[in-house]
């Protein structure tokens, strides 16, 4: 459906500034909005998404370790405070 708005210049310039940004169109981007406005996630689309995405990397191994994570910020601040 074609929707025709009434939209300040200046709006639409900074609007497609942020779009592109995005790597979005302006029309995309208004869509995307209008998407989350109405509220209409499809719950069917989300798990079909979700089963697309899931399992495409390999961690070679390698699990979460909260500690590790923490440890390894603390030291990167060691070393930015040593400089």
């Amino acid at each position: 459906m074609n929707v025709t708005l009434s939209i300040d210049e200046q709006l639409v310039t900074r609007a497609r500034k942020k779009a592109e940004a995005l790597g979005k169109s302006l029309n995309q981007l208004i869509r995307d909005y209008l998407q989350t406005v109405a509220g209409g996630d499809d719950p069917e689309r989300s798990i079909e998404e979700f089963n697309r995405l899931s399992g495409k990397g390999h961690s070679h191994g390698w699990r979460f370790n909260r500690d590790e994570i923490h440890d390894r910020q603390s030291h990167d601040r060691q070393s930015h405070d040593r400089r």
